[in-house]
């Protein structure tokens, strides 16, 4: 099995590695926190409960900054590291890097330095931790978090919500249920009022995860003893309370050595006679040892959930990552074969709506199977044939000269007059079209998750697409109006020469016929029904071969041009530009680095905690 010191180790470097990311666990967060699924203690306590000299009995050296009020303002992580017998103590500071202090006073004076640092020479607190590390002969292995004291009265110079700050912040590591709750209360005092057994009853009702520790038992009344809390009878944990006698302000102000201190505690508890049964399970020495073995066991039962979320966030940062796009090369050749594999995602995702891959191509081919049909049905052919305009026009073709068998200008100005109206249908074809087009680019730059970093590169793209599509657009209007003219200037000669025929063999309506096989009455109402008929049916034969041809030459010179060459100027532009201009174009949008940033940092640190935990020898 993997030893104490090598599990409790682990916890530790993976604690600092924390730290040193930004992951301290509180506060909102979008990240998963690694912190918050470690197995932690934390110590807990009201102001004056004894606290501070719990843990230096526990590290057996003076290290804590002592004074009135509220001494500790940032959580203190405190990191112990047994060693070989005989070898010199010394500590460690995360934020202190390759300096080791063996004078304890200066560590002292370090931790007051570093969370003034922090929190400036006012008495605020502050959730970013100190890590401390102290390696020591007379220590077991154990890490244990040091907590701002539980008070109910803000004093000068603290702002009015110290108190509920200060309980906030105890919480947000209290009630994690991964943390070991060392709930510190003076024995002269009421356990009923104590401020750390309220916590820890508020947020470990069952008492599993609470280990009680009565601090001043020497300095309780005569003739009264803690037996009743020591024994579980007054509050009921399923841990053990353990009994502790700190030094007197006394010993303090001597400077008596800490390891004398825990002699004389070792013999307080040997010979009272309230206690002397207990002797063997009191004392911080008791403590550090039962607090070791227990942290121990938890993170050994921990190790399996916390190896889950490490590979699942792993899994989660890394697609992440993919999402928003690894760094970019500083180079300019790097960054053109980034822009130019960008505009390639997006002209593949574009040609998919106009394939049908995705949705929106399906538009145009309503453009040419419902509104050209429309529009085409819609043209005012019954005014311009109408009785009245065609008597009109025939008329006024034949000038002075009246028409000898069949009103030829007459025909034609009646079917050219016809024919300019399919201009309009014809150009709202392109329009509509090109409309479509640009509203499928626009989902397309949406969709191409790789531009969403780059929001000039997506305007330029844009821009680009824009004018290719105003040229494809212009195009096209020059050759569906050019289908419609050529219509008019060269009239299907085999349409007319079949008319007479048709006159005949359904006889003459229009007249007597004379000797020459002419009609006597060429301008009966008859005959100009007949003329405006014969260039009805002419011009709905147009009407049937534009609707067909339209659709084709606007497929031709816009779709097909924007499937084949939408962005071809924009790639010659670009070739031509310089390094410096490249860079301005893959400018990223600051909320995406910062999100990139905290997400390789994130995913370092769970990386490094995976490698972390198979490092230790998991043997049978």
């Amino acid at each position: 099995m993997a030893t104490m010191e090598s599990l409790i180790g682990l916890v530790n470097r993976i604690q600092r590695a924390c730290t040193m990311l930004g992951d301290y666990g509180g506060g909102e967060n979008t990240f998963s926190s690694l912190w918050e699924a470690l197995p932690t203690v934390a110590v807990v306590g009201g102001q004056s409960s004894g606290k501070s000299s719990v843990l230096e009995s526990i590290v057996g050296r003076d290290f804590l900054p002592r004074g009135s009020g509220i001494v500790t303002r940032r959580p203190l992580v405190l990191q112990l590291h047994k060693t070989d017998d005989g070898s010199q103590e010394y500590a460690e500071f995360l934020h202190i890097q390759r300096r080791r202090f063996t004078d304890f006073a200066l560590v002292r004076k370090e931790i007051q330095d570093e969370t003034d640092r922090m929190t400036g020479k006012s008495k605020q607190i502050s959730p970013v931790p100190i890590h401390l590390s102290i390696y020591s002969p007379n220590v077991v292995n154990l890490t244990l978090i040091d907590l701002p004291g539980l008070t109910k009265v803000a004093v000068e110079g603290q702002p009015e919500s110290i108190v509920e700050d200060i309980e906030n912040m105890v919480r947000t590591y209290v009630e994690k249920p991964n943390c070991v709750i060392l709930a510190i209360s003076p024995a002269n005092q009421d356990i009923a009022t104590s401020d750390a057994i309220k916590l820890a009853r508020e947020v470990d009702p069952s008492g599993e995860r609470t280990f009680g520790v009565l601090t001043k038992l020497d300095l309780m009344d005569k003739g009264t003893n803690a037996l009743d809390v020591l024994e579980g009878r007054s509050y009921r944990l399923q841990q053990p309370w353990v009994g502790i006698v700190n030094r007197s302000q006394a010993d303090i102000n001597k400077n008596v050595d800490m390891i004398v201190a825990r002699r004389k505690e070792r013999e307080y508890f040997a010979t009272s006679p309230d206690y002397g049964h207990l002797a063997s399970k009191m004392g911080s020495e008791y403590l550090a040892k039962l607090l070791s073995k227990h942290l121990e066991s938890v993170i050994r039962a921990r190790i399996p959930s916390i190896t889950s979320l490490i590979n699942k966030s792993i899994d989660e940062l890394e697609s992440e990552m993919d999402h928003l796009g690894r760094p970019i090369g500083v180079d300019a050749g790097a960054q053109l074969y980034t822009i130019l594999e960008l505009c390639r995602a997006f002209d593949r995702i574009f040609k998919e709506h106009l394939d049908g891959g995705r949705p929106g191509g399906d538009r145009i081919y309503g453009v040419f199977d419902n509104q050209l049909p429309a529009a085409l049905r819609k043209l005012p052919f019954d005014r311009h044939l109408s009785m009245q305009n065609v008597r009109k026009v025939v008329s006024e073709a034949d000038g002075y000269q009246p028409h000898l068998i069949a009103p030829e200008q007459g025909y034609r100005r009646l079917i050219e007059g016809s024919l300019n109206y399919f201009r309009g249908p014809a150009e709202a074809s392109v329009d509509a079209v090109h409309f479509v087009l640009k509203e499928l680019v626009r989902k397309s730059i949406g969709e191409t998750q790789e531009l969403k970093r780059f929001p000039t590169l997506q305007a330029e793209i844009a821009a680009a697409a824009g004018e290719a599509l105003e040229r494809f657009r212009d195009d096209s209007k020059k050759t569906v109006v050019r289908l419609v003219d050529m219509e008019s200037s060269y009239l299907t000669v085999d349409f007319f020469r079949r008319l007479p025929q048709e006159v005949e063999k359904g006889g003459n309506p229009a007249g007597p016929v004379g000797p020459a096989g002419t009609t006597v009455d060429r301008y009966t109402e008859g005959h100009f029904r007949r003329i405006g008929s014969n260039v009805s049916s002419y011009v709905g034969m147009v009407s049937e071969t534009l609707k067909n041809t339209i659709p084709k030459a606007v497929v031709h010179c816009q779709v097909r041009e924007a499937k084949q060459s939408l962005l071809n100027y924009f790639y010659i532009q670009i070739g031509k530009r310089e390094g410096k201009q490249l860079g301005l174009l893959l400018d990223e949008d600051p909320a995406l680095m910062e999100r990139r940033q905290q997400c390789a940092k994130r995913l370092e640190l769970y990386k490094a905690a995976r490698d972390e935990i198979d490092s230790v020898s998991w043997a049978r």
